[in-house]
C-alpha cells in the first residue's frame, strides 16, 4: 500500500509540474522559443501574492486574480516592445533567447532589490494540511488535489483556445508559417504577443500554487525553470499534453526516488529526463493525448 501512496502523491506533484510546464510549452510552441525567465516570472507571480496579501489581505487563492493579469500584460508588452523586433531583425530565436535570459536576471535582482533575499511562503491556512482518507495509509490532501485539478483545466482551456477558435486558429496558422499567416490577415506580431502573455499568465498561476506548496526566494526562478523545462521535454517540445503527461511522469519519479532514499527525489527527476532525451529525444508526445 505505501507504493500506491507513493504513486497517487507523484500523480498529483506531477500535475503541478506539468502545470509550470504549460507556459512553457505555449512560448515554444508558438515562436519555437525556450523561455529562460519563465522560472522567475512565476516567482514574480508569488512575490505579487505576498504583496497583495501584505496590503489588502488577500488570500493567495484571490491573489490569483491580480497576479495573472498583471503577467499576462507583462509578457505581451515586451514581446510587442522589444522580442518581436529582435526576432525581426535577427530572423533567429538564439538572439530572443539570450534576451530572455537577461529579463532573467535582471527579475532576480529587482525582487532582491524589492523584497530582500528573505525566504517566503503563501498560507493558505488548514486547507493546506486537510486531507481525505482514501485506504488505509493512503490519503489524498486536498490542496495537492486541488492543484491538479487546475492543472488539468488550465490545460483543458489552453487545448479548447488553440483548437476551437479563431484565435487558435490564428496562433497555429502563424507557427506553421507566419508569412502565410500575415497573407492571409493575421497579425502576427500580436500573435507572438498573445501567445508570449499566456505564457506568462499561466506561469503566474503556476508560481502562486507553488508558493503555497513551498518556500521561495528571488533567485529560486532557475530550480522551477529546470522542472517546467523536464516536463516539456520529456512530453515532447511543442505538444501541449504531451507536457502534462511529462509532468506527470516527473512528479512519479520524484515521490519514487524519495521513497528509496530522502535524497534521491529530485535526483530520479534528472535521471529520468537524461533517460528520456538520451533514448527518444522528440520526447514521449506520439504516445501521449494530441493537442
Amino acid at each position: 500500500m505505501d507504493w500506491v501512496n507513493v504513486v497517487v502523491q507523484g500523480v498529483l506533484a506531477g500535475g503541478l509540474f506539468a502545470l509550470l510546464g504549460a507556459g512553457l510549452s505555449v512560448v515554444f510552441g508558438v515562436m519555437r522559443v525556450a523561455n529562460l525567465a519563465h522560472g522567475d516570472f512565476s516567482i514574480l507571480a508569488a512575490f505579487i501574492a505576498v504583496t497583495a496579501a501584505d496590503l489588502m489581505g488577500l488570500n493567495p487563492a484571490v491573489s490569483l486574480l491580480i497576479a495573472t493579469p498583471i503577467l499576462f500584460v507583462i509578457g505581451y508588452g515586451l514581446q510587442i516592445g522589444v522580442l518581436n523586433g529582435v526576432l525581426e531583425r535577427a530572423g533567429d530565436a538564439v538572439p530572443v533567447i539570450l534576451i530572455t535570459f537577461g529579463l532573467s536576471i535582471i527579475v532576480q535582482n529587482a525582487l532582491l532589490d524589492a523584497y530582500t533575499a528573505d525566504i517566503r511562503g503563501l498560507d493558505l491556512g488548514s486547507f493546506e494540511t486537510e486531507s481525505i482518507p482514501i485506504f488505509d495509509q493512503v490519503s489524498v490532501g486536498w490542496f495537492p488535489l486541488t492543484t491538479f485539478a487546475a492543472s488539468v483545466a488550465v490545460f483543458t482551456g489552453l487545448s479548447l483556445l488553440f483548437n476551437r477558435t479563431r484565435f487558435g486558429r490564428a496562433l497555429r496558422a502563424t507557427t506553421d508559417d507566419a508569412v502565410a499567416a500575415q497573407y492571409a490577415g493575421v497579425h502576427t506580431r500580436r500573435a507572438y504577443a498573445s501567445a508570449f502573455g499566456t505564457g506568462l499568465a499561466v506561469a503566474g498561476i503556476a508560481g502562486i500554487f507553488l508558493g503555497i506548496r513551498t518556500s521561495f526566494g528571488p533567485f529560486t526562478g532557475p530550480v522551477r525553470l529546470t522542472f517546467a523545462f523536464e516536463a516539456v521535454a520529456i512530453g515532447g517540445l511543442g505538444s501541449l499534453w504531451g507536457t502534462f503527461w511529462g509532468g506527470i511522469l516527473l512528479g512519479i519519479a520524484q515521490a519514487t526516488g524519495a521513497q528509496l532514499n530522502a535524497g534521491w527525489g529530485v535526483l530520479a527527476g534528472h535521471l529520468l529526463f537524461l533517460a528520456v532525451i538520451a533514448v527518444r529525444p522528440q520526447g514521449l508526445r506520439t504516445w501521449a493525448v494530441p493537442s
